[in-house]
């Protein structure tokens, strides 16, 4: 066992005894006893310096019911009991992890990685379990709950209202992939709809707007994003506007030479965005390339997966 690892289970504990007067010496020193003297498991061991604990100090088994955190209020490297539900599930980036996703409370929303090690349940969209001896993370900035062998995960009968959030975030990740609809377009004037050979869907024969957009897939190592990037946002990233675009198209007589040409710019690049998320959508304010600190973050997902 790593010493960060060994500190997450001290830190756990403790926040369950700290108010009897235990210190983080005393749970150091019993949980180096049993890991390493007498080579016990790591949950046996946890398991017994709760129980010697609470005889210890005369401490009631109710009285050790862990609070509720609300999700606004988890902060890294700290192990907290919350009720959620689950808002969304993504596909799982790595054999290392059984689920991820997003869940959500009253107060807002966070990710979740379900560890393949951990054994548990599915969970699934729509429930809202409570999640017992969860660690909270934090990767680029973006925090995380993470469900370990430790952690016990219920579904509960109850209906938890999810705070819709919007706000403005910052994203770092790779753009994955473009879209259909985007590059040099023509939309409908009524609702903004791509028309195709002047014809709306909706409405039909219409007059069109011309825009440049990028619709794209950002990928930032835990989740994905469906990402729209602006003509503004797009120019400053690639120096294509719409009257570069435009300009484009004519030379070639082609539209599609535009969409080439901002796959070939784009496609494969770490971005920093900065821009309003709603759920999965994130609408790009502002955006710039990045160069991410490769060697750093692959060690950082390495340790993680042997969580």
């Amino acid at each position: 066992m790593d010493e960060k690892r060994f500190q997450e289970i001290v830190e756990e504990i403790f926040e369950r005894f700290k108010a009897y007067g235990v210190t983080k010496k005393e749970i150091e020193n019993r949980l180096r006893l049993l890991l390493f003297e007498f080579k016990v498991l790591e949950e046996d061991a946890r398991r017994t310096i709760i129980n010697g604990l609470r005889k210890n100090y005369n401490i009631a088994r109710a009285d050790l019911k862990p609070p509720l955190t609300k999700i606004s209020e988890i902060e890294p490297n700290k192990w907290v009991t919350l009720k959620a539900k689950v808002i969304q599930i993504w596909e799982p980036n790595s054999p290392a992890i059984a689920q991820s996703g997003l869940i959500g409370d009253e107060t807002g929303t966070a990710r979740f990685v379900v560890w393949a090690k951990a054994n548990k349940r599915k969970l699934e969209e729509g429930k809202c379990y409570l999640f017992e001896k969860v660690v909270v993370d934090e990767f680029m900035g973006i925090k995380s709950v993470k469900v370990t062998s430790a952690s016990d995960v219920k579904e509960i009968d109850e209906e938890i209202e999810v705070k819709e959030e919007g706000g403005e975030v910052e994203v770092i990740g790779a753009l994955v992939s473009i879209q259909q609809n985007s590059g040099l377009l023509q939309v409908c004037k009524l609702c903004g709809r791509v028309v195709k050979a002047g014809v709306c869907v909706e409405h039909g024969k219409v007059e069109t707007n011309e825009i440049l957009r990028v619709k794209a897939i950002l990928d930032d190592g835990e989740r994905t994003y469906d990402l729209i990037l602006g003509e503004e946002v797009v120019k400053s990233l690639t120096g294509i506007g719409l009257k570069e675009a435009r300009r484009l198209a004519e030379e070639h007589l082609d539209r599609g030479i535009v969409l080439i040409e901002l796959k070939r710019k784009l496609l494969g690049k770490y971005l920093r965005i900065i821009g309003e998320l709603r759920f999965r959508t994130l609408t790009a304010r502002s955006a710039e390339f990045f160069r991410p600190k490769i060697i750093q973050e692959v060690q950082k997902v390495l340790e993680e997966a042997g969580a």
